[in-house]
């Protein structure tokens, strides 16, 4: 017989086995009382190009924890590097969050804490922690040593402090050229770990800031600002990628040096810094420089471009926020690196999109159906369900007529046995509308089709006696007489290369590059109810894939872009 201890162990342990391994340690956090049961983390992008997926998958987590255990994230911009940010980047990356669904407690920048950091530094020079160092970048590197040789030590390295601090002064006045001297952390030149030999803490830029202006000479770097920004800001779980993990000493090094100069804080507070798998994709760049260069050199048409892994260029393509979440969710977190399929997250987006995009149709490279039999001037109205998946959808009107528009490639003249859409002698339904038989076509001078010739029978609409008679092939239409002309953008993958970051170690961005990404078609007709479409709403194309309405559109010239085929054919042709 089971006790109840042994229920509330199994149900303990299911609970357990459900959490990934960073809402095991922020429980066991709880647990011990750390930081006075406080929980609160921070997403701290740097504000030097637009997000990315991979960046959505660290908000899904900062933001994520916060509101699972009822605490706070904040949104703290690293704006340690003037050369590199831009207030351009601040305004897209916090539209990026809210359109993610995530809301965010306060908004912190690095740079409110410049007059902060710069005492601090003053205060590590005094105390025999820092020093000025005039060497140039590849004296030092050279004198790192390597992880199994210790490095050597700088001449500059015993100069007393008080002519450290005139000179770090005297480099904030501007009175030194870029390179000319840093200021770097002294701990230990023969450390097993390479970021403790004394590393770069402060280094001369003379670019105005985007918030301080010209008021700095110098700035922090990450590692310096990054931990103590956490600090002045009560960060109690400090959540980052896997390249981070061999930078956590120094963060707990700084942190202990900064607790002893700020001992304001409550007593067992300190910041944890944990570490988690980034997210790399199949098919797919993560560089923010890749990225950039892309932009810059003119292979995409800008960071929103739909090829982009950007979240900007993901929405403009019609992934939804509900898509990327979900397919964060079940890729999961872990401590090890790999790569994932592509096609999970375009099987996530498909999933979505199922559930709430709006039918309608298109057709993409139109040819003429002339219904042969139906009496010239007539239309019908037909009833057409919004959405299948949602027994709350409305429907719309369709109207039939005698002459319509079908795919090309839905007719061939000489078609093998199990081609099952409209050839001479053949029947096939017209979606929603009657059964049809071929009865030929009309060619061009040039022997190409032009218009394709068929009888329906009007018993076979639904609701009459020949309504369920048994046809092979469904095919989708639009009337000739009210459809409406689109310019349809179809979007693939942008390279052609599985690991394209691995491939361009011997390859040029160019040679990467899918020819096929993106294909226009500039003649698509679409029925009247797709010419009413919207921004924000999902579209799916009947038999043709999911589709949303771009920027780009207007009321005259319609702009569609394809976010996802309906089923996932790349392996096949890559194949």
């Amino acid at each position: 017989m089971t006790t109840e201890r042994e229920v509330t162990t199994t149900i303990d342990n299911e609970e357990k086995k459900s959490l990934n391994f960073v809402e095991q340690i922020v429980e066991g956090d709880l647990r011990q009382g750390k930081n006075n049961g406080r929980i609160q983390t921070r997403f701290p992008p740097e504000p030097n190009g637009y997000l990315h997926i991979g960046h959505a998958k660290a908000i899904c987590m900062d933001f994520g924890i916060a509101q699972k255990y009822g605490g706070v994230c904040n949104l703290r911009f690293d704006d340690t590097n003037p050369t590199k940010e831009d207030t351009e980047y601040v305004d897209a990356i916090r539209e990026d969050i809210e359109w993610l669904g995530f809301h965010w407690g306060e908004i912190f920048y690095a740079s409110d804490y410049f007059d902060r950091l710069y005492r601090f530094a003053e205060e590590l020079i005094l105390s025999g922690h820092a020093y000025v160092d005039e060497q140039t970048a590849e004296e030092i590197a050279a004198q790192k040593g390597t992880p199994t040789t210790p490095g050597v030590a700088s001449p500059f390295r015993d100069r007393p402090a008080e002519e450290s601090l005139d000179l770090f002064h005297r480099m904030n006045a501007g009175e030194f050229e870029e390179g000319a001297m840093i200021l770097r952390a002294k701990i230990d030149m023969a450390s097993p770990n390479m970021h403790f030999r004394d590393p770069i803490i402060y280094r001369i830029i003379k670019v105005p800031h985007h918030r301080t202006g010209t008021k700095w000479g110098v700035y922090p770097m990450y590692d310096f600002a990054h931990g103590q920004s956490d600090f002045f800001e009560g960060v109690t779980h400090s959540i980052c990628t896997l390249e981070f993990e061999v930078h956590r000493p120094l963060y707990d090094y700084f942190v202990d040096l900064l607790k002893k100069v700020e001992p304001d804080h409550e007593a067992n507070y300190r910041p944890r810094q944990i570490e988690f798998n980034r997210l790399n994709l199949t098919y797919t760049m993560m560089s923010k420089r890749k990225l950039l260069q892309l932009v810059q050199e003119g292979h995409v048409a800008g960071w929103d471009d739909p090829r982009m892994p950007t979240v900007c260029g993901l929405r403009r393509r019609g992934y939804t926020p509900e898509s990327i979440r979900g397919f964060i969710d079940k890729i999961g977190y872990t401590k090890y690196d790999g790569i994932i399929d592509m096609a999970l997250l375009e099987h996530a987006v498909r999933e979505d999109l199922n559930r709430r995009a709006l039918r309608g149709s298109a057709v993409l490279d139109p040819i003429r159906l002339v219904i042969t039999n139906y009496p010239e001037g007539q239309t019908e109205e037909m009833s057409f369900l919004n959405n299948p998946e949602d027994p709350e959808s409305d429907s719309h009107i369709i109207r039939f007529s005698r002459e319509l528009f079908i795919e090309a490639e839905d007719f061939m003249e000489d078609a093998p046995k199990k081609y099952f859409r409209m050839t001479p002698g053949q029947e096939v339904r017209l979606k929603s509308a009657y059964i049809v038989r071929c009865t030929g076509c009309k060619k061009d001078a040039d022997g190409r089709v032009v218009e394709v010739y068929a009888e329906y029978d009007p018993e076979t609409l639904s609701g009459r006696p020949e309504s369920n008679r048994k046809v092979k092939g469904t095919i989708h239409w639009v009337s000739a007489t009210d459809s409406v002309e689109a310019e349809v953008r179809l979007y693939d993958r942008l390279f052609v290369d599985e690991n394209p970051a691995e491939a361009g170690k011997e390859k040029s961005l160019s040679e990467l590059l899918n020819p096929d990404s993106l294909r226009i078609v500039t003649h698509a007709r679409v029925e009247p109810f797709l010419a009413e479409a919207k921004q924000g709403e999902y579209y799916q194309f009947q038999r043709v894939g999911y589709f949303c309405l771009d920027p780009d559109s207007r009321p005259d010239h319609l702009v569609f872009n394809r976010t996802v085929s309906l089923k996932d054919t790349w392996k096949k042709v890559n194949k």
